[in-house]
């Protein structure tokens, strides 16, 4: 009897929890990493990375940055100013967008460091930022996507002027604004969401990956934020590469009306063709017609080398090929690093 019993125990203790893994989402693996939606596409293991190949194509690039890439300091400060009663959208460099929404001011992927590395390393700003950490206006939510050095800078955590803000990170990312002093800060999962304000933020899958040292690859989330604000959305990607879930995406929270997407850091030759986990500027303007976007602007280019691509061709690609993917001149964006534009004359 008592044998029966315990193994009557034993088969429901593991059946509780083969149901409690089939239960878990797909991105979530048993070892407690992550990955890619259902679907995405796969790194070739053939694949071989040579930091001496990368280095020695990289100087072969003209840096020479053109005089309509940036607006002059006085130039931003006078505009800020002007917008700053209204709602607005601001680029200050690579991924770092200053984005006014009714009584919320967002910062996303802030990097105010000279490089996107550890200490000294990592590659270097040939763009400075458009303000200075210490005149950004008052924050009232930073949103990180994912926890590379170009996107994560610690230099700009620590010393952010505003630790009052809200935080929104993906899964197990907190702890890294918890030990800053940052009192309001939200993980979220995949598909879930957290009002401020009158904004609703949910956080959407991307085509990533995640690490910042040797032992801690995909162990912490990566993803997408969709922003709905009254009657509009507004979609500011993660890094991603093209794959399937942007179609689901846009037939569950379409249509779109502005996705900030990233055009840069794609070309990889002659290594390899190019990054699964970048898209290049025709992928990204896909990715906003599966989203049944309305407009689309192009970031995440023109402040760092980051791959072997001109500096200057993400630009130039995005918006020769924008009426290929169904977008007319004013429906394809690309901001000067300083610009800010009212949300109204954007949408």
């Amino acid at each position: 009897m008592i044998k029966n019993l315990v193994v009557l125990v034993f088969c429901c203790f593991m059946f509780s929890n083969i149901n409690s893994m089939d239960k878990k989402p797909y991105h979530h693996l048993p070892d407690n990493t992550f990955r890619n939606p259902e679907g995405s596409p796969v790194r070739d293991d053939k694949i071989k990375w040579s930091y001496s190949t990368f280095n020695k194509e990289k100087k072969k690039l003209d840096i020479s940055v053109p005089e309509d890439h940036v607006l002059k300091k006085e130039d931003v400060l006078e505009s800020l100013t002007s917008k700053q009663d209204g709602d607005y959208i601001g680029w200050i460099g690579h991924a770092t967008f200053l984005i006014k929404l009714g009584k919320t001011t967002i910062i996303t992927d802030p990097v105010f460091s000279k490089n996107a590395g550890p200490l000294i390393f990592g590659p270097k700003r040939y763009v400075a930022p458009a303000l200075n950490l210490n005149e950004i206006p008052k924050i009232d939510l930073f949103l990180l996507t994912h926890n590379h050095y170009d996107h994560q800078d610690m230099g700009t955590i620590r010393k952010f002027p505003y630790k009052d803000a809200n935080v929104i990170v993906p899964l197990k990312l907190g702890k890294y604004f918890t030990k800053n002093n940052f009192k309001k800060v939200s993980e979220l999962d995949w598909y879930q969401s957290i009002e401020i304000n009158d904004l609703k933020i949910t956080m959407l899958p991307a085509v990533h990956w995640s690490k910042r040292s040797l032992t801690d690859t995909n162990k912490t989330l990566w993803g997408s934020f969709l922003i709905e604000y009254r009657d509009k959305k507004i979609l500011f990607a993660c890094d991603t590469g093209y794959g399937n879930i942007y179609k689901e995406i846009g037939k569950k929270f379409g249509p779109i009306d502005l996705t900030i997407i990233n055009i840069g850091a794609y070309n990889f030759k002659p290594m390899f063709e190019k990054s699964i986990y970048h898209t290049n500027p025709e992928e990204a303007l896909q990715i906003a017609k599966d989203l049944g976007s309305k407009k689309v602007i192009g970031m995440h280019w023109g402040t760092f080398v980051l791959s072997l691509e001109p500096i200057m061709e993400p630009r130039k690609r995005f918006l020769e090929n924008a009426k290929k993917y169904g977008f007319n001149n004013n429906e394809a964006i690309i901001f000067k690093i300083g610009e800010f534009k009212n949300l109204d004359d954007i949408l």
